[in-house]
Parts: structure tokens; C-alpha cells; sequence
């Protein structure tokens, strides 16, 4: 049985569907005006491979991940660029497409758009306002918090003192601090659409809720997104849409943690993240998928090279193994299998799912050792099959092993840089050289070519079928 984290009682409970055999998942994706941070990344892999091990596990699964494409930020960014905001949104949703692709993470079933879903969202308002939990003021329409039983359990949060640390901004209609925006009465110059309470927009929050509602139903299975959602983006989805539709919400809230840099949160406002694509540049792109699923969903993570090195070296371990062998057509699951599914199933424990693969891979070397090849090509497609699950080792070994590797060319540890790395065809060029000198016995010629090459960061391997080589 899957047993999730439950970010709304703070404890595991086990996954149980609304609707037998049908997951239906709601995550918060991105606000399309500017490029996905590493931030971002942790949370479309961690859903992705939430996605996958349901499927994975028998499951059928309907995940929406929404974008939005109008708020405050859009608007002031396209301002400032000169561009309309409809150019700006298009073309940061292709880049987010792209760094999507990048990193293996699969398209959800559904990615609405809020301009998309307008007459949903009016009419959920309009639901809100008849039912007196919200109100209009001057063109804008407010959520009347202190109307919702509960306000503040998903976070935490008391009213009392979500209260006494508020204020009211100059120019706002609030009738209490805590209360937040429906819909905004539009300002000269900014997209608007007609409400019955005059040209505007949507809130925020407001957005995800009339969504959600759409595609999934007023009540399903769970909802995801970052640590920073809870509040008040959550915790304001929920009183919105219990009190305009009556129903219970969602059964299990998911919330990843935070990646830092140097103790703080990587986020566009302390202004300490770096883009997927600064990143990609310098690394194989399944590294940074690695390096996410190295820590819980659920902890923080810490962003530097040294992890993203040991993310390439566990990852570089896996495809050594798969290396040289032709995995079975079918396997059934072993051992291996059920100790990744006990890990997986304990709320999605992607680090002891790792270490499985790990001894998997060692299992895999020793049968190689042996000359066993049914063993071989046995724990082979155990080791790609369960990697898939995670979105990794769908790589051919050779070459990804023959891509350079994270953070290359670089310091090394005695503090002497490394040598440019040499191209594959010289590299080739080279170990035929060395295997002449090897033949002719002219082992001092051998061994000068091995340790250049080692110099350069490239890895020569000995063995029956000849020498191979990778970079390291």
C-alpha cells in the first residue's frame, strides 16, 4: 500500500482513490514570465516521478499541471520589455516546454491555462458572492476569510495572528486585513476581460481552484506543489472552493522542499537561483534529474557542484554496469523490484529507491565478472526498467558515458587542473595506438598513453572484448 505525506495532518496516510484505480493529481506549475529556476525543476521532477510510480504501480492517472499566464509579475514584465503579454507568456511556456524535455519530465494529461478558463472562474466568483463569502468593492472582489471555518489549517497559521502582522495598502476596499482579491478592476493599458463586476482580472488564487474544479472534479485524490504554495496560495484554494462548492476538497496535500544555496531558499526574489538553462550547459542533463532525487521530496536540498558531481558518479556507476550488456526481452520481478517498490511506496523515498539500483547495478557487475550473461541481461532490464521509473538510465551506456561529464573540464583534487579533453576521434585514435604498443609489448608507450589520456579526464577499461573507454 502507498502511504503519502499528508501536509494537511502532518502525518502518512495510505492512498486511497477516490474513484478505484483512477489517481487524480492537481500540481501548481509555473507563472510563465521568465525562466524555470533549478527551484522550479525539483518540483516537476518530483511530480513527474509521483506520476510515474502510480502508473508504475497500476494505476490509472490524470495530472493536471496549470500555467499562468496572467498576474501581477506578467503584466510588469512585459511592460518593461516593451512586448505584449500574450508574446511574453507564449514564449516562456516553449522554454519551459524545452527545459521539460530536457530533464524527461512527460507532459501532463491536462496544462490549462487561466485566460483559458475565464467563464469558470466568473462563475465560481459568482458562486463565492451569492453564497456571502466574498464581497465587491469598487470593481475588485474580495474573499471574506474570517467567513471560512478552518481558515489556517493547512499552514498552520492562527487568525489571530495572521491579524495583528497584516495591514491594508492605501487605495484597498478591505472590510478585514486577511481578506484577498477575487477579481482586480482593470487599469488602463492591462488585459481585462467583462465580469458582471466590470472589466478585470482573475487573482491568483482563484485560478487554480476554478481549474481544478474543471478538469478534476470538486473532490480528488491530491494536490502538489512547493513548500512556498502553503501559504497563502493553498491555504486560500481550499476555503475558496469548499465554500463555493460544498464539498470536501482534497485528500492529500504534497508539498517539496525548498533547494538552497548557502542555507537560504533559491528563489527569483533574494535573487540567488540559476535558470535550467545556465545549468544544463554544464552538466548531462539527467544529473540535474539525479541530483533531485537524491533527497526526499519533502527535505531541502542544497544546490553546489559537489552534490551534482555526486549525482554524476552514482549515475556513471549505473551505466558502467548496464554497459556492454543486451538486457533480457522480460524479466520478472526479483528481489530488487520488491525492495524499490518498499521504498517507493514508503511516501515516494526516491533516495533508498536509488540505493536499490545501486546494489542492483553491483549484483549486474558481479554476473558480468562471472561470465553469467542470463544473469547479466537478467539484472540488466530489472536495473533499466526500474530506472524508468525515475525517469533515469534510458540512455544508450555508451553514450552517455562518452558525453562529457558534470562540471568538465575543472579543478582536481590535488589542485592541478585538468588537460582539455580530447575528441572521440582522437581519444579513438590513441587506444589503438595504445593497443599497438600493448601488442609490440612496449608497455612503457602503453602506459604513457593511459596516464595522458587519464591527465585529459578520459578513463581507459581493459577487458575481453578490448579496450573501452569513457570520461570521468
Amino acid at each position: 500500500m502507498i502511504e503519502i505525506h499528508n501536509s494537511l495532518t502532518g502525518r502518512k496516510e495510505p492512498l486511497r482513490e477516490l474513484e478505484p484505480g483512477h489517481v487524480r493529481m492537481y500540481v501548481c506549475g509555473m507563472t510563465v514570465y521568465d525562466y524555470c529556476h533549478v527551484g522550479h525543476a525539483r518540483s516537476l521532477v518530483v511530480f513527474d516521478v509521483v506520476r510515474r510510480y502510480l502508473r508504475h504501480r497500476g494505476y490509472r492517472v490524470t495530472h493536471v499541471r496549470n500555467i499562468t499566464d496572467i498576474d501581477d509579475n506578467i503584466i510588469n514584465r512585459a511592460a518593461k520589455n516593451g512586448e505584449p503579454v500574450a508574446a511574453l507568456t507564449a514564449r516562456f511556456t516553449e522554454a519551459m516546454h524545452e527545459d521539460c524535455a530536457a530533464l524527461g519530465v512527460e507532459r501532463p494529461e491536462h496544462e490549462p491555462r487561466a485566460t483559458d478558463y475565464l467563464p469558470e472562474i466568473v462563475a465560481m466568483i459568482e458562486a463565492l458572492v451569492a453564497k456571502g463569502y466574498a464581497y465587491a468593492a469598487d470593481g475588485d472582489v474580495l474573499y471574506s476569510v474570517s467567513k471560512f471555518e478552518g481558515y489556517g489549517r493547512l499552514s498552520g497559521k492562527r487568525l489571530a495572528d495572521l491579524r495583528a502582522g497584516a495591514r491594508v495598502e492605501v487605495g484597498e476596499h478591505k472590510r478585514d486585513p486577511l481578506d484577498f482579491v477575487l477579481w482586480k478592476a482593470a487599469k488602463p493599458g492591462e488585459p481585462s476581460w467583462p465580469s458582471p463586476w466590470g472589466a478585470g482580472r482573475p487573482g491568483w488564487h482563484i485560478e487554480c481552484s476554478a481549474m481544478s474544479v474543471a478538469l478534476l472534479g470538486a473532490h480528488f485524490d491530491i494536490h502538489g506543489g512547493g513548500m512556498d504554495l502553503k501559504f497563502p496560495h493553498h491555504e486560500n484554494e481550499i476555503a475558496q472552493t469548499c465554500a463555493a462548492c460544498g464539498t470536501p476538497f482534497v485528500n492529500l496535500w504534497m508539498h517539496n522542499g525548498f533547494v538552497n544555496v548557502n542555507a537560504e531558499k533559491m528563489s527569483k526574489s533574494l535573487g540567488n537561483f540559476f535558470t535550467v538553462r545556465e545549468v544544463l550547459p554544464r552538466l548531462r542533463p539527467e544529473v540535474l534529474r539525479a541530483f533531485v532525487l537524491s533527497s526526499h521530496y519533502r527535505g531541502p536540498v542544497n544546490y553546489s557542484d559537489d552534490n551534482l558531481r555526486q549525482a554524476d558518479a552514482m549515475l556513471e556507476r549505473l551505466y558502467v554496469a548496464l554497459r556492454g550488456v543486451v538486457p533480457a526481452a522480460a524479466v520478472a520481478a526479483a528481489e530488487a523490484s520488491r525492495r524499490f517498490e518498499a521504498a517507493m511506496d514508503d511516501d515516494f523515498n526516491t533516495p533508498e529507491a536509488l540505493a536499490v539500483l545501486q546494489a542492483l547495478a553491483r549484483d549486474l557487475n558481479v554476473a558480468k565478472g562471472a561470465g553469467d550473461a542470463a544473469a547479466a541481461a537478467a539484472a540488466a532490464a530489472e536495473l533499466k526498467q526500474l530506472g524508468a521509473v525515475l525517469g533515469i538510465l534510458g540512455a544508450d551506456p555508451e553514450a552517455w558515458l562518452k558525453t562529457r561529464p558534470t562540471l568538465a573540464p575543472g579543478a582536481e583534487a590535488g589542485g592541478a587542473a585538468r588537460a582539455a579533453e580530447p575528441a572521440a576521434a582522437e581519444i579513438d585514435a590513441l587506444v589503438a595506438a595504445r593497443t599497438a604498443a600493448r601488442k609490440a609489448r612496449d608497455f612503457r608507450e602503453s602506459d604513457r598513453i593511459r596516464d595522458e589520456l587519464l591527465a585529459r579526464g578520459v578513463v581507459l577499461e581493459d577487458g575481453p572484448q578490448g579496450t573501452s573507454w569513457r570520461f570521468r
